[in-house]
């Protein structure tokens, strides 16, 4: 038990560092919650609905790898250890395109998002209409693709965002979950890695949420008048650039 507990430790330690450094787990939820006018329960519901799959993909690809040890060997754990030693670069590897692949699709969803914020702009008419009486009003005529609530949200877009950040969560490796997986599975047994995996992905989610929550209420203390006509494409903007530091620095 001392070495599940051992293992459990590293397990939080390793899933609190990985999530805090890494600015793709936790700038596209504030920017993008501000941005669209989310509650803060709204925008935590999203971060712990895209760090779940997250961590469910990567729970599922170190899962079959331990299958597949397990059986190549005959069931026998030390065996299937020696398999895996052997196949750790074939797995690291996968993660690595996983990450590229979900790198390009943080920079490619921001640009979107940030391009379908100008052209939203552009489209957007002011009418002047003239009444009896000689009054006169304006009001503004918002471009196609969703009603709008008077947060400024547009339906469907938001719906679209969530799911779109979801896809590219899952996508996303987690990285040190694999290692993880493969010590307990191999060194005490396949019941170790429940308590293990389990603890890796409620610090993951509880450290995202917490940085958000965070960030979000900070936020609540900035002001930008002039910015906030711009803050979708801002928002937009900003997403890519997390994307761009994954692939160039690794984070």
């Amino acid at each position: 038990m001392d070495t599940v507990w051992v293992l459990v430790s590293a397990a939080v330690g390793i899933g609190f560092v990985h999530t805090l450094i890494g600015i793709d787990h936790t700038l596209p939820f504030v920017v993008l919650g501000k941005a669209r006018g989310w509650s803060l329960r709204r925008t935590l519901w999203v971060t712990g609905l895209c760090g779940g799959g997250h961590v469910a993909s990567s729970v599922l690809l170190g899962g079959a790898g331990i299958g597949l040890a397990i059986f190549a060997s005959g069931f026998d754990l030390q065996e299937g250890r020696h398999w895996m030693e052997g196949r750790v670069g074939v797995f690291e590897s996968i993660e690595a395109v996983r990450g590229d692949l979900a790198a390009w699709a943080l920079v490619a969803f921001g640009l979107t998002y940030a391009a379908w914020s100008l052209a939203r702009r552009r489209r957007r008419q002011r009418h002047v209409h003239e009444h009896a009486g000689g009054l006169v009003h304006s009001h503004d005529h918002h471009a196609a693709g969703g009603h709008e609530h008077p947060s400024g949200e547009a339906v469907g877009v938001a719906g679209l965002t969530a799911w779109s950040l979801f896809v590219i969560f899952v996508l996303g490796p987690c990285e040190p979950l694999i290692p993880i997986l493969m010590a307990p599975a191999f060194q005490v047994g396949l019941w170790a890695v429940v308590p293990v995996t389990l603890a890796f992905g409620v610090t993951t989610i509880a450290t995202m949420a917490g940085v958000v929550a965070l960030a979000y209420r900070g936020l609540d203390f900035v002001r930008f008048p002039r910015l906030q006509a711009h803050v979708h494409t801002l928002s937009g903007l900003a997403i890519a650039s997390s994307g761009l530091a994954i692939l160039l620095f690794a984070v």
